[in-house]
């Protein structure tokens, strides 16, 4: 159905990253007519139209079975090492989530993440750095570079900290350093942020 459905987006100059309503409006008139052929010729019909919409948006115009962990305010972090190992990171921890993609449907997902940027990746640029509409910053590595797969990491903003009060209540700055950062940015002098990975370098970015 997804295909047909970017099919006929593709026949009626339709973009899904530009033109929402006319998407969602394509793909619900595409599921109820799925379901309306379904019972005529005694198939299964689709049980969830609105579960099925909403796949099929975010196949489309999201980032598809990816999109339930990157509009999950707790995932800090993913990576896409192969087509079948795919973690997430939450509170600075790692770990691998159910989820399987084909070769091609990790190319689809980060063309279209690079689409948005205004970024390309192939042979003559193997290595890309974009930011995503979100602020999310995003990395991918192809082959030759990597050594078999594709490589991707998209590193999130997360709303968690907003201020340096935010980050002193949560212990990653004392009350010493925050008054001693306040007083560099007033005076605006320039200041430099490391750290390990998960360390909060990010986090204290914002």
């Amino acid at each position: 159905m997804t295909d047909r459905i970017r099919a006929r987006l593709r026949a009626e100059s339709i973009d899904p990253s530009r033109d929402g309503e006319s998407t969602r409006r394509l793909v619900r008139v595409e599921v109820r007519r799925h379901n309306d052929i379904a019972s005529a010729r005694g198939f299964a019909p689709i049980d969830d139209e609105t579960e099925c919409e909403r796949e099929v948006l975010a196949a489309l115009s999201g980032y598809g079975p990816l999109e339930p962990y990157l509009t999950d305010d707790t995932v800090e972090e993913l990576w896409i090492n192969a087509a079948d190992r795919i973690y997430v990171a939450r509170d600075g921890r790692s770990e691998r989530v159910p989820l399987r993609l084909s070769e091609n449907e990790v190319r689809e997902l980060v063309e279209r993440m690079l689409h948005s940027a205004g970024r390309r990746v192939d042979l003559s640029q193997p290595l890309v750095d974009a930011s995503l509409p979100d602020g999310s910053r995003l990395h991918v590595v192809i082959p030759d570079v990597s050594r078999k797969n594709w490589l991707v990491n998209i590193r999130r903003f997360l709303p968690s900290y907003r201020s340096l009060e935010d980050l002193v209540h949560a212990g990653s700055v004392d009350i010493e350093a925050a008054s001693l950062l306040r007083e560099a940015m007033a005076a605006g002098r320039s200041i430099i942020v490391s750290g390990a990975t998960h360390a909060g370098n990010t986090t204290c970015n914002l």
